[in-house]
Order: C-alpha cells, then sequence, then structure tokens
C-alpha cells in the first residue's frame, strides 16, 4: 500500500498549489544563481518532508498500537471508510466542527516565525521554511495520515509520509521556476479529480482490510500480518 502515498502526493499537489503555493513562489531563493537556486529549493522540501516523517513517526506508533493488537485489518477497513467519508460529507457540514480550534494559538506562532524566517536567506531559513509548512494544518495531510496509521509499523509510517512529501516536490518546485504555469481553470479541472483519488485509496484500504487473497491488494490474513502462529523451532 505504500504506493497509494507516493500517487496521493503526486495528485494532491495540485491542491498544494493552492494552499502553499504563495509560501513556495516567495521562498528566499537566489534567483540570479540556477545551482544555488535548485540547492536551496531541495533544502526547503528536506524542511517539508522532514515535518511529514515527523507526523508519520507519531502516527505511525498508533498503527503499530492497533498492528500488535491483531486489529490491523478492521482499522484499515475504518480508515477507507473515513478516507471516502471526508469526501462524500458536504464541506458546509465539516465546516461547522472547527477542530483547529485548541490550536490555534500553536498555529498563530507557527505563522509568525515562518515570517521571520523570509526575511532571511540562509540554507538554514530555508529548511525552517520547509519545516513549519510541513506543520501547517492540511486536508490532503490528514488523508495522508489515515494512510500512515494503517501501516502496520512505526518505520513503514514514516515511510508513508516520505513518499506523499515526495509526489508533491515535482509540481511544488515547478511553481517556484514558473509562477503562471497553470491558468485557474485546469488547475480547477485538476483539482476536481482529487475526491476520486481519495475514494480510490479509500477503497484501497477497506480491500486490504477484507483480507480477500488478491495479490498486492488484498492480501490473506497470513500475508498480510508478518506471522499468526509462533515458531518454536
Amino acid at each position: 500500500m505504500l504506493y497509494t502515498a507516493l500517487i496521493f502526493g503526486l495528485i494532491s499537489s495540485f491542491h498544494c498549489i493552492g494552499m502553499c503555493g504563495a509560501i513556495a513562489m516567495m521562498l528566499p531563493v537566489d534567483r540570479s544563481h540556477p545551482a544555488k537556486k535548485l540547492t536551496q529549493i531541495i533544502t526547503y522540501h528536506l524542511g517539508r518532508i522532514t515535518a511529514y516523517a515527523t507526523i508519520g513517526f507519531i502516527f505511525g506508533l498508533v498503527g503499530k498500537g492497533f498492528f500488535m493488537a491483531g486489529m490491523q485489518q478492521k482499522l484499515s477497513i475504518i480508515l477507507g471508510v473515513l478516507m471516502i467519508l471526508v469526501v462524500v460529507i458536504p464541506e458546509k457540514v465539516l465546516a461547522q466542527y472547527n477542530f483547529s480550534k485548541p490550536v490555534f494559538r500553536l498555529l498563530s506562532r507557527i505563522k509568525q516565525a515562518l515570517g521571520n524566517q523570509f526575511k532571511k536567506k540562509s540554507y538554514q531559513s530555508l529548511f525552517t521554511i520547509g519545516l513549519l509548512n510541513g506543520f501547517l494544518p492540511c486536508g490532503m495531510v490528514y488523508v495522508a495520515l489515515f494512510g500512515a496509521i494503517a501501516m502496520q509499523s512505526t518505520s513503514l509510517g514514516v515511510f508513508y509520509m516520505i513518499l506523499f512529501g515526495l509526489g508533491t516536490i515535482p509540481l511544488m518546485s515547478t511553481v517556484v521556476y514558473i509562477n503562471s504555469f497553470l491558468t485557474v481553470s485546469i488547475r480547477n479541472k485538476i483539482q476536481k479529480t482529487i475526491p476520486y483519488v481519495v475514494v480510490l485509496i479509500g477503497i484501497l484500504f477497506i480491500l486490504r482490510g477484507l483480507g480477500l487473497g488478491i495479490p498486492y491488494v488484498s492480501p490473506s490474513t497470513m500475508n498480510l500480518f508478518v506471522q499468526t502462529n509462533p515458531n518454536c523451532h
């Protein structure tokens, strides 16, 4: 299921342009030296991926706990259903429940710290911008975290989020070089495909949890877990 992280990262990067594109376009990079500019952009992305990996570690621990309890298949089904519900439930209904209120003060500090880093042009500041950017609330990251929880180990949770971050790099890097390479209409059309991708990934997680014996898609219980019976030899 790790491949779903990369695919989702590639598709959701169109959403990232709308949410975080302004940050990418305003990066304090050296635009007169192409080679240095490239390394600076890579440094920014390393910061973002570090943030995603950190969050993946935390949620991977949760997933590992479910795996140790023998609930991994049920969890995969539940998370798959949640992914689909996020798309199916009207946005107006979700807007009634502001889950960010408890962290408003923290978000304000993150945004303030981001503003301070834009005044600098060091590699450290670019890494910090990426790091803080990665911790900002994002619906696509939340969906990716469902995948991280569904992994059976902490390392896989981290790797899932790293792959998600890598998937966002091509388009987010292009934005830095060409600010207007996508028109609003084209961007809107592409963003309309994102819900379908989320539903598809949700279905894949449900199939994975059902253990239907389909290779790579829905492995049997014996293949899904490392070992069902202790080896005493």
